[in-house]
């Protein structure tokens, strides 16, 4: 991959929006500026912040001088759970109270008399992050949004104006089922596949607002980035480049950044969460394609029952399994497992409370997820050619889940009303059956295209990076539109 020049160094701040599943792809965005020969200044929220340290400790974020953290307030009230924020909230006291201390922040960088470091020269905000859109235009800087949903699922995010204009918010007096025939790039999908705001019976609901205005301020970005390649969204991106500033597949991120050989950025890492890698031994013992890994990410939420549902459905599957359970996964409780389940699956079982979940999908003893369908974890496994059963919990997993299982054909969607003999059914398939195994042979194909777009200097994402940094982040005229 080539560089940017080196007469002036540039400065990119990247600012995710702040939950784990939008933090992880940035970091990786922001490695591959640096790569390219950026300064970066990587700003999470404080509260944020006091998790990575706790985490990772503060070695890990400054292993390179021209890799720099700070932090801004997010308005939130201060707490120390070890926990993802109420995402509406969250939205709310961002969109009010985070543009004058980034203002101040960036005021801060581009003090020559009290920085060492060049002045900044673009900004990359999360897709949900508008607020940024404000700054950059006042210093004249190009603006990029990056989004690291997937095409499809901000496709759903931004046809909510016309879902709301037809009648279908709320779900009044339709079936879940009902098809929805008229979105581009997305023939046939049933509105329980939209992103899940959608469904609130309040005209005034502050997510669906959230959304919108979200969407139409993205209209006034330099570019806009997807964590996708062209092989895998190219409908849904051709129809999106109609309606939106230029758009840039630069994705896996996770296959791009491997072809960075530089171990000071690999000792920076993103988990909120302490990473037990113990996980990868206990994988080592295991034969090939014997084990179901189940992880539904860092915000997905579910009641006792149904832990103990998906519990005796891993069960009575009698498949080898890695379990990541995360302290707050049960809503308002602990999560805590019948010890009958656990003594009867102590040989075939492993609990983990989070993992290097990229080493684990690559690992050869994977041989199926059972996830929620957030984007990170749906493109890791397909880049790592793992089928999937599909629960989708809020927000586009919906979307991801009905492209896994009708568009891609490797996955398999198991009810929101999940019961043990569904899951002992799906898992069974998935592991040995004989749907599991097209859909593994489908998966594999997807992974020789997603490594093709992004390990190849000529992939399409490849070349999509190098465009984005010469034709919108490098090039004066993008920087007043």
């Amino acid at each position: 991959m080539g560089s940017v020049p080196k007469l002036k160094r540039p400065h990119a701040v990247c600012i995710p929006y702040p939950a784990q599943g939008n933090i992880n792809p940035m970091l990786k965005l922001a490695k591959l500026l640096h790569s390219k020969g950026f300064h970066i200044t990587f700003v999470n929220t404080e509260f944020n912040h006091k998790r990575l340290l706790k985490s990772r400790g503060p070695d890990s974020l400054n292993a390179l001088p021209s890799f720099r953290f700070e932090t801004i307030p997010d308005g939130l009230p201060p707490s120390d759970t070890d926990a993802t924020q109420d995402i509406p909230s969250l939205c709310a006291s961002i969109t009010k109270h985070c543009l004058a201390p980034f203002r101040e922040l960036l005021s801060k960088l581009n003090d020559t008399t009290s920085s060492n470091e060049p002045p900044v020269t673009c900004i990359v905000s999360g897709g949900a992050m508008t607020f940024t859109l404000a700054a950059a235009e006042e210093l004249g800087i190009p603006k990029v949004l990056f989004w690291p949903t997937s095409a499809c699922g901000f496709m759903g995010y931004v046809q909510y104006p016309n879902l709301i204009e037809k009648g279908f918010a709320g779900f009044k007096g339709m079936s879940l089922d009902s098809v929805i025939d008229w979105i581009p790039g997305m023939i046939g999908i049933r509105l329980k596949d939209i992103p899940t705001f959608i469904r609130s019976t309040d005209p005034d609901d502050f997510m669906i607002k959230f959304a919108i205005d979200e969407a139409e301020r993205d209209k006034r970005a330099s570019a806009i980035i997807f964590n996708t390649f062209e092989e895998l969204e190219h409908d849904v991106v051709d129809a999106l480049s109609s309606m939106f500033p230029p758009i840039y597949t630069i994705g896996p991120l996770h296959l791009l950044i491997n072809q960075i050989d530089n171990d000071d950025l690999k000792l920076i890492g993103s988990n909120l969460w302490k990473e037990e890698s113990g996980c990868l031994q206990w994988l080592d013992s295991k034969k090939p394609n014997s084990v179901v890994y189940v992880n539904f990410g860092s915000i997905t939420v579910m009641t006792p029952k149904q832990l103990v549902e998906f519990a005796w459905g891993l069960a009575n599957s009698n498949q080898t399994f890695l379990w990541v359970m995360r302290p707050d996964l049960v809503a308002g409780d602990s999560a805590i497992l019948p010890p009958e389940f656990v003594s009867e699956t102590k040989e075939r079982g492993l609990l983990a409370s989070w993992c290097p979940q990229e080493e684990v999908l690559a690992h050869p003893s994977i041989g199926g997820f059972l996830t929620h369908n957030g984007w990170n974890s749906t493109l890791e496994s397909i880049s790592f050619g793992v089928p999937m059963i599909c629960w989708p919990f809020f927000g586009e997993q919906p979307t991801n889940c009905w492209y896994c299982c009708t568009q891609w054909d490797i996955g398999m969607e198991i009810d929101s009303d999940v019961k043990r003999d569904e899951v002992e059914f799906l898992v069974k398939e998935l592991m040995v059956g004989d749907k599991g195994k097209v859909m593994k042979k489908k998966a594999m194909e997807w992974k020789k295209l997603a490594e093709e777009a992004s390990t190849s200097s000529t992939g399409s994402s490849s070349m999509n990076l190098d465009k984005l940094i010469n034709q919108v982040i490098l090039s004066p005229k993008r920087s007043t539109n």
